[in-house]
């Protein structure tokens, strides 16, 4: 069971209207490596992890529909007094005749998301490597998209979700050992 706030976990600014910076978040909204993936491989996962690290599933895969929440709000915020004009400059006409502002799961380029961008395959340990991966990408994306904004209010919300993303690849990496020493103990997960 969810308790939701009605607030994000994090504040989000930008500076000015920006439809091109916003094209590039779109990548975490929808693509292979954002925050919609990680939330659906975490909690779908989670029925097959042992019991000691389900709720670390839990809690990021959670955790991770509230960066989802934040990454809408900054294209939303970076979109929503755009002209068409400036929507297609962009690079996002074929999204503004789609969906005009509107949110859609896809990524940068304008694919749309599919579920062959989560992975499970029912070996904890083998899961957790892949989370961890996951987390890497999401980091690295985030630096390549604070490397592409010259906005410093959004580059602070940016860089606290790049932040949470290297303490969950953490925290995966400790569900790993913990995991490991119970396979070496024989124990049967």
């Amino acid at each position: 069971m969810w308790v939701y706030e009605k607030k994000l976990q994090y504040p989000v600014r930008v500076s000015t209207c920006n439809p091109r910076l916003a094209k590039y978040l779109i990548e975490q909204y929808g693509g292979a490596d954002g925050e919609l993936a990680a939330a659906l491989r975490y909690l779908n996962q989670r029925y097959t992890i042992p019991d000691k690290v389900v709720g670390l599933l839990t809690d990021i895969g959670t955790e991770e529909f509230a960066h989802l929440e934040m990454i809408a709000t900054m294209v939303y915020k970076l979109t929503k007094d755009a002209t068409p004009d400036q929507m297609k400059a962009a690079g996002l006409a074929g999204h503004f005749a789609d969906h005009d502002k509107a949110l859609f799961y896809h990524n940068a380029a304008g694919v749309p998301w599919t579920a062959t961008y989560i992975q499970a395959k029912g070996d904890p340990i083998a899961d957790l490597y892949e989370d961890i991966a996951a987390e890497e990408k999401a980091r690295a994306t985030y630096q390549w998209l604070i490397d592409l904004s010259d906005d410093p209010d959004l580059n602070d919300g940016l860089r606290y979700l790049r932040e949470r993303e290297v303490i969950h690849s953490q925290r995966f990496r400790e569900a790993v050992e913990i995991l490991k020493e119970d396979r070496g103990k024989k124990k049967v997960f």
